[in-house]
């Protein structure tokens, strides 16, 4: 529908999937996105979701809401530390590389990952172990998914892959929601399959999998990851300045190499 007058879409965000690249190719609309600027806040969300599940901060919200708590107990709403665990990252680009320092600097956990291909100085640093995926989702405690959206990786984690994980193991996912099979995650979360989840990204958004929103074991947030106050205005400066670099005539910061 746009007129021959469009020059560049500029995408207010670092995942693309949601626009046509043959058809931008094929009219010669250049095509841009928002990376590295949101991805401290988007690892920062990554372990806001880790502790929340694995702390239960939001069931024990509900519970004291709900006019519950009648005083502590030594068992009530025990949950599980991530200090000293095994967190295991699926795709170690800009926001997965941070996921592995802020778990190895700041919580002294153990990091397996699983990518395309290993790297060997970036395992040297922070003494993460490169394993294929069946690997990575039978040891870790926490899977935390971070792949863009490819024919490759939708549906990466599906009712097989869930079955491998450990009963006590959580599920984080701030890539993208078609990644994980949404019914198959429903179906494990209800038998157990897994101990939690914690989501902000949705097969279907922003419609959810049918029994999704019942279930107390799962935290899910309206894909606001990069949702800060800093890093919105971040986003938009350099969605601005790819815009203004194509209306120049000049190549847009963040291009995109359609192929």
């Amino acid at each position: 529908a746009a007129g021959k007058q469009l020059k560049i879409v500029a995408n207010y965000a670092v995942g693309f999937d949601n626009i046509d690249l043959a058809a931008a190719k094929e009219r010669g609309v250049m095509v841009s996105n928002t990376p590295e600027v949101l991805s401290e806040t988007v690892a920062e969300h990554t372990f806001a979701l880790m502790l929340a599940i694995a702390h239960r901060i939001v069931e024990s919200d509900k519970f004291m809401r709900a006019g519950k708590y009648k005083g502590w107990g030594p068992m009530l709403l025990l949950g599980r530390d991530l200090a000293h665990k095994t967190v295991g990252v699926v795709g170690l680009g800009r926001i997965g590389s941070l996921v592995v320092k802020h778990a190895v600097r700041g919580f002294d956990a153990q990091v397996i990952y699983y990518d395309v291909k290993p790297n060997p100085s970036f395992e040297a640093e922070y003494s993460a172990r490169f394993v294929q995926l069946p690997e990575l989702l039978r040891n870790a405690d926490f899977v935390s998914i971070h792949v863009p959206l490819l024919p490759t990786t939708r549906h990466l984690i599906s009712e097989k892959e869930l079955s491998m994980m450990k009963k006590t193991a959580y599920l984080i996912n701030t890539s993208r929601g078609p990644i994980v099979d949404e019914a198959a995650l429903v179906k494990a979360l209800k038998n157990n399959v897994i101990s939690g989840a914690a989501i902000d990204v949705f097969e279907n958004e922003p419609k959810m999998a049918d029994g999704l929103a019942e279930l107390d074991n799962i935290i899910i947030t309206p894909h606001i990851a990069s949702a800060t106050i800093e890093t919105r205005a971040k986003m938009a400066q350099l969605a601005a300045e790819n815009i203004i670099a194509a209306l120049e005539g000049k190549t847009p910061p963040t291009l995109i190499q359609i192929k």
